[in-house]
């Protein structure tokens, strides 16, 4: 079954819709983060969807969830539980059973955290226009999929939907958050966050190259949070460390390969893309294979 499209016919009033999770109000402190199977790419979603996807994404944002905060006990994230809120009617539960997490509601920063430890993907491309990533200056003469002497955060400003979000350098973040403390602590986190996650996914035969973290205020202690997914397919680069080599693309565990597809087919940035079969199940096999290496434990249809 792949659900593109959840609905709880009223059980709790729906908020958000976002590329791939739907959010629903439980109460006044909490939220229900939906992840459906709907992928995007190139800032459009695809009309079909990847069976199977939104539960990946939730078991393995709660599996970091829980490496990082046992590696980081200062580390504090909006993840509740996986369980289902009462109003959930027993008809519609296997539907939302294993995609779905109770969520702090928080005031969210409105900046995707992106840290790169490798030259590929826009880096690269501006890094051969301009000799920049994000406009940091960078070393000479690096080579595509090159590792950075220390990984770099690039941040972006998120836009609305159906727009691109906005690379800034980061010096200019403390003015669009209005808080040079939290742009700050933003920072700090998110690097520090990426190098225990490299750590752990190294020894799992994954290189993360890049990754997007997003960030909460909790306003009533003034702490910022860990919100949203993590460390997912969907948001990172995964890349196979015994086939890493220098000087060229990698094959990849993520969304490179759809992404390649719609550029071969002269499809990227386009509205209305139906993915066809090979493409979705060429998806989902490099989805399962990551999760599998990086849990460590095979993966179970529901």
């Amino acid at each position: 079954m792949t659900l593109t499209t959840s609905s709880l016919n009223g059980a709790l009033p729906l908020t958000a819709r976002g590329k791939v999770r739907d959010l629903y109000i439980i109460d006044a402190n909490t939220l229900l983060f939906v992840a459906t199977d709907r992928i995007s790419a190139y800032d459009v979603t695809l009309t079909n969807g990847v069976p199977n996807k939104g539960r990946l994404l939730t078991l393995l944002s709660v599996h970091w969830f829980k490496v990082l905060t046992a590696a980081i006990p200062s580390l504090r994230t909006h993840f509740i539980t996986t369980d289902l809120p009462p109003q959930i009617p027993d008809h519609l539960k296997s539907a939302f059973a294993g995609r779905s997490m109770q969520v702090r509601k928080l005031k969210t920063f409105p900046v995707e955290a992106i840290v790169r430890g490798y030259m590929t993907g826009s880096a690269w491309v501006e890094y051969k226009a301009k000799g920049t990533v994000h406009s940091i200056p960078v070393d000479k003469d690096l080579q595509e999929s090159a590792a950075f002497p220390e990984a770099l955060y690039t941040p972006s400003i998120k836009a609305p939907p159906g727009e691109h979000d906005e690379n800034v350098h980061p010096s200019k973040i403390p003015e669009l958050i209005g808080s040079a403390k939290h742009a700050k602590t933003i920072e700090k986190l998110s690097l520090q966050i990426y190098r225990v996650a490299w750590a752990y996914a190294a020894e799992r035969g994954i290189i993360i190259a890049d990754t997007k973290f997003e960030f909460g205020l909790d306003e009533k202690t003034d702490e910022v949070v860990l919100i949203d997914e993590v460390l997912t397919p969907d948001s990172s680069r995964f890349w196979p460390s015994e086939d890493y080599t220098v000087g060229r693309a990698q094959k990849s565990f993520d969304k490179q390969g759809l992404r390649d597809w719609l550029v071969r087919e002269g499809l990227e940035g386009k509205e209305g893309v139906e993915m066809p079969v090979d493409v979705v199940e060429q998806t989902w096999g490099r989805y399962r294979e990551v999760y599998e290496r990086l849990v460590g434990e095979k993966w179970e249809e529901i």
